[in-house]
């Protein structure tokens, strides 16, 4: 053992195993079946969103007892404990996913909690769903104590009659019951085989997207992050985890040694190379302000800007996870991102080397057409871009992979709705246009509260063959499985007097995701007189937590945060 970690006269741990007048605590840790020994050591959290809400959780208590023989092997001393995880694919498109943003804030501020209250050293943390990857994440900045990321993996994909499937072909497939282009019958059949295993869902959704984050920003182990759920490889990374927090202790390595301004850069980096979800560009700023770094969405939309498409990941292209991983998982993207310029090779990672020192070793597979080379893209601009005009002064978001350019520009009339469920009404009822710009608002941070995700309309109305023919724009969010043209996070939102909360019905909306506008035929002068007619809208959150989380939200554009963050520290809880 390395005899730094025999000193605990500057570890958190100190305050509960350290001399005569701990001898109440250490009774506790006796009365578990720790030995002396074992209390000396350092003591490492094994943080795990465990439960058995959704796929995407219920192999991570497998795989934090991995984590456990790791830590244990290197001489510390595991202590695992649970969070909640509010799943997207169950809470989507009713009132429960006004549970699943919130949710982000939940686990960061319970681990912390759990790390504070037991003075815990160093944290492994191990989350497989779109909000308990980026809360993990946010919690290791916080606390600052040496940290190491685990996805659980994602799912295998399904076969319907011959062909790969995902969920998000089920959500389409709503669309298309609705229309008569597919049977109850082949529904039924299709909604039994399009999740097959445990793990997150499988393609580029928010999951995957903030998986590859995990590696781009070096809080995870390379290859970690693409092996999917059931591949028992996942185990080997897990206990590898454990054992390597242990000698990030012994070198005081901290995550914000890693994560950096530069870090986040190439965390935008692959999330645009990837067609990664727009979620990323709620996450990311969430994330750096934990650390004290100013980068909103505008930031992240700069590097989404100049940084080439390359992997031909579902929603918009033809792979999944799995397919990535199989042909050199999330390092064979950031290596060619790297080569090409688009990447800091010089950030520090959870392995003790850089980013560039972890690719050297990187081999490019020329035998594979899931990720191309970062000069011969799919195309030159990334998969995801940040809008801004008349009618979004703090900004939108929209993902434009797989979509051809003479479809990224939108012109039409505004079809306005207070909420997703009038909205997805319209389009199970088919009450709306080709030509239409849906309009779903009063959904954001504040005003949902929670800032739902929209893919139940959005996957409806390519069920319907419209997906294309029609606009969408929300100051909530889009699922990573959302494809066509729908712009979210536009801010201020409605519930603040943004002006998405003066639109009416007719007003001309023009979406451009080329030159990254969005705006409205209104002048100055007509929206300022509509601000003066406008009332603040009541919500049902009267109580309870989402009536907490709407008093305290901040807006989209600087991650929907909730607290002053890094910035305002004097003593991160490392330091104790």
């Amino acid at each position: 053992m390395d005899a730094r970690l025999n000193d605990k006269s500057k570890l958190p741990s100190r305050h509960v195993t350290e001399g005569p007048d701990r001898a109440p605590h250490r009774s506790y840790l006796y009365a578990m079946g720790l030995t002396k020994k074992q209390i000396h050591q350092p003591l490492v959290g094994v943080a795990s969103c465990w439960n058995e809400a959704a796929p995407c959780n219920i192999s991570l208590m497998r795989q934090a007892q991995a984590v456990k023989k790791g830590v244990a092997a290197a001489h510390g001393t595991p202590r695992e404990f649970c969070t909640i995880t509010v799943t997207d694919g169950i809470a989507m498109g009713h009132a429960g996913m006004r549970a699943s943003l919130p949710s982000r804030e939940v686990i960061a501020d319970s681990v912390e909690l759990t790390m504070r209250g037991h003075a815990y050293d160093a944290l492994v943390g191990l989350a497989g769903c779109d909000k308990s990857l980026p809360g993990m994440m946010m919690a290791m900045v916080r606390l600052n104590v040496p940290s190491i990321f685990i996805y659980g993996g994602s799912i295998l994909p399904g076969s319907f009659r011959g062909r790969p499937v995902t969920v998000q072909d089920l959500f389409e497939a709503v669309g298309k019951v609705a229309v008569g282009d597919m049977s109850l019958e082949d529904l039924d059949e299709l909604e039994q085989v399009a999740c097959p295993s445990a793990g997150a869902c499988g393609a580029q959704f928010t999951a995957n997207t903030m998986a590859t984050v995990s590696e781009a920003i070096g809080l995870a182990l390379p290859y970690s992050a693409g092996a999917p759920a059931p591949y028992e490889i996942r185990d080997q990374f897990c206990a590898t985890a454990g054992e390597k927090v242990m000698e990030l202790l012994a070198k005081g390595i901290r995550p914000r040694d890693i994560v950096t301004r530069k870090a986040l850069e190439n965390a935008a980096t692959v999330v645009a190379a990837s067609g990664g979800s727009t979620n990323a560009a709620l996450h990311l700023p969430a994330i750096a302000h934990e650390c004290g770094i100013a980068f909103d969405l505008f930031d992240v939309a700069e590097i989404f800007r100049r940084t080439p498409y390359i992997a031909d990941l579902k929603p918009g292209g033809r792979y999944v996870a799995k397919d990535m991983f199989e042909v050199g998982g999330i390092p064979i993207l950031m290596k060619t991102l790297l080569d090409h310029g688009f990447m800091h090779g010089d950030c520090m990672t959870v392995t003790g080397r850089t980013i560039a020192e972890n690719m050297e070793r990187v081999r490019w597979n020329p035998d594979q057409d899931v990720v191309r080379p970062a000069n011969s893209p799919i195309t030159p601009t990334g998969g995801v871009v940040g809008l801004r005009g008349n009618l979004a002064p703090e900004g939108a978001i929209v993902k434009v992979a797989g979509m051809p350019a003479e479809k990224q520009v939108f012109t039409g009339p505004a079809r306005v709705f207070d909420g997703e469920e009038a909205c997805f009404e319209a389009v199970q009822k088919r009450t709306y246009k080709e030509g239409d710009v849906l309009v779903i608002r009063y959904e954001g941070p504040k005003g949902g509260p929670g800032m739902r995700e929209m893919l139940s309309t959005t996957a409806a109305l390519y069920g319907q063959g419209m997906g294309d023919k029609v606009a969408l724009i929300t100051d909530g969010r889009f699922s990573g499985a959302t494809r066509g043209f729908c712009v979210g996070h536009v801010g201020p939102e409605a519930a603040i007097g943004g002006p998405i909360g003066l639109l009416r019905d007719g007003d001309m909306i023009t979406l451009d995701a080329i030159e990254g506008t969005l705006d409205v035929a209104l002048s100055d002068a007509e929206l300022a007189e509509r601000r003066k007619a406008w009332e603040p809208r009541t919500n049902s959150a009267t109580s309870g937590y989402l009536w907490k989380y709407a008093q305290g939200v901040g807006p989209a554009v600087n991650g929907a945060v909730t607290h002053p963050g890094g910035a305002k520290e004097t003593q991160t809880y490392a330091d104790v």
